[in-house]
């Protein structure tokens, strides 16, 4: 951590709207006007909307990702957590990954933790679940789907077999249908390669406590959604959710019960909860209390932006809508992160700030290779796609909403070179223990007992 006598803006979270503001007020702002500090966990960003092609193998991991430093070069970027925050002294407390905590004072805040998976307190999900907030979250999950398949086809233990290809899915917004959609197809194509495993021997589950599944794209949409995933044999119960989840035995509000070895929580999320602790306005529901410029209600140095902020959303407002407010996806984080960027930037020469005001653009998913639904708003026209012409403008608008040239260019290289090479279904389960191996391999060996003289056997016998 370096220091210095010009001002600091403190970005608090490395995540999309972090990276996009940091970058955007490295941008606009003069040599030496300032200091730009990012702290975050990981050293890198993480773009969400690709987990669950990663989670399938139609996209490298290391491709989903961005690193902080090599985009931020400009910028300080600190690997820890900011857990508290003293807003009378400007001095927020980092702890960084090893050694002690330490205070870090600053002159501007931005406020872009994001979110966390929101659980509820059901038995077993601690111990079972698995998200898909993040790339290891991914590569955990394909890694540990595959390796249910090959647990399957070798052994002869039919109870061991069947709760090993029965894959539940809690959640049915667009990272449980995206999800179960990738993985359902990786699943399909693998079996292929196995002797003993047939798709018609996976049970896929999809359960969601809502009536619809992938509400951001209109009750239509999701209908089409539903039926093209049954049509694949994927089982989904709406209107229920899970009560427990035992050692892997998952009951049903709806007296359904089914062992499962895989089961992924994708229950929608939460405002990171150690916004708490920071002293900030915050809604009815956790998130940081912004007005229309972005800004913290109630100072003049603090902004927040994307999934951990209530942004009111202005052209709802304008309609006739008071309780209007932005959703949490990438199409308003992007947005917003460059008008806070902007602002901050005027709020520290002190001119007038921007309001933020974006119409809905539609929204995209994707249910598998070749087949997504999508929704265009073009004015006061929607325009509805399902399919393959869905799915090129899920890839299409998600590939270019990739982080910097060097991730788009990847990441399409993966697409090309899918047209032509099948796809890898390859378990690499050992990365979650590296080191078992070798350890075994070095771990002392225990010495062999001291054989009895020959007296001592005389007298035993």
């Amino acid at each position: 951590m370096s220091t210095t006598e010009r001002p600091r803006i403190l970005v608090v979270g490395g995540g999309y709207v972090g990276l996009y503001a940091a970058r955007r007020i490295l941008k606009k702002m003069r040599y030496g006007e300032a200091t730009v500090t990012v702290v975050d966990p990981r050293s890198y960003m993480t773009y969400q909307p690709f987990l669950p092609e990663a989670a399938a193998g139609s996209i490298s991991p290391r491709h989903v990702v961005v690193p902080l430093r090599r985009v931020l070069p400009k910028a300080e970027v600190l690997t820890g957590r900011v857990t508290t925050i003293d807003q009378d002294r400007k001095v927020a407390t980092v702890a960084p990954l090893v050694g002690e905590a330490y205070e870090l004072p600053f002159d501007y805040l931005v406020i872009a933790m994001g979110a966390v998976s929101r659980t509820f307190p059901i038995p077993g999900l601690a111990e079972q679940g698995i998200g898909m907030k993040g790339i290891e979250e991914s590569i955990g999950l394909r890694n540990h789907v595959l390796e249910q398949l090959d647990k399957a086809d070798s052994t002869t233990d039919e109870d061991v077999r069947r709760k090993a290809l029965t894959f539940v899915f809690v959640g049915g917004g667009f990272a449980g249908a995206e999800t179960i959609g990738e993985v359902e197809d990786m699943a399909r194509d693998a079996a292929k390669y196995y002797t003993n495993v047939k798709r018609e021997d996976m049970r896929f589950i999809l359960v969601d406590a809502a009536d619809k599944i992938l509400p951001e794209v209109g009750p239509k949409l999701g209908a089409y959604g539903k039926e093209h995933l049954e049509s694949r044999g994927v089982e989904i119960y709406l209107s229920t959710s899970m009560d427990s989840c035992v050692d892997g035995h998952v009951v049903l509000k709806n007296g359904l019960e089914v062992d499962s070895s895989t089961i992924v929580w994708t229950a929608g999320v939460k405002p990171n909860p150690a916004l708490a602790r920071f002293g900030l306005p915050l809604g009815p529901r956790g998130h940081v209390d912004t007005s229309e410029k972005l800004q913290v209600q109630g100072t003049d140095y603090i902004w927040a932006a994307g999934d951990n902020a209530q942004v009111p959303d202005m052209v709802g407002r304008r309609a006739g809508n008071p309780n209007a407010w932005c959703p949490p996806n990438a199409q308003h984080a992007l947005r917003q992160a460059k008008v806070l960027g902007d602002n901050v930037i005027s709020g520290m020469r002190g001119f007038p700030q921007k309001e933020y005001s974006h119409a809905n653009k539609g929204a995209v998913a994707g249910l598998g290779l070749h087949k997504g639904v999508a929704m265009i708003v073009m004015g006061k026209v929607k325009i509805k796609l399902k399919g393959r012409l869905a799915w090129y403008m899920h890839r299409g608008y998600h590939g270019m909403a990739m982080p910097t040239w060097n991730r788009k260019i990847r990441v399409f290289a993966d697409w090309t070179l899918a047209v032509f090479l099948k796809r890898e279904v390859v378990s690499l389960g050992a990365m979650e223990t590296p080191r078992e191996e070798f350890y075994e391999a070095a771990k002392p060996t225990p010495a062999p007992a001291a054989a009895k003289p020959e007296g001592e056997k005389a007298k035993a016998s």
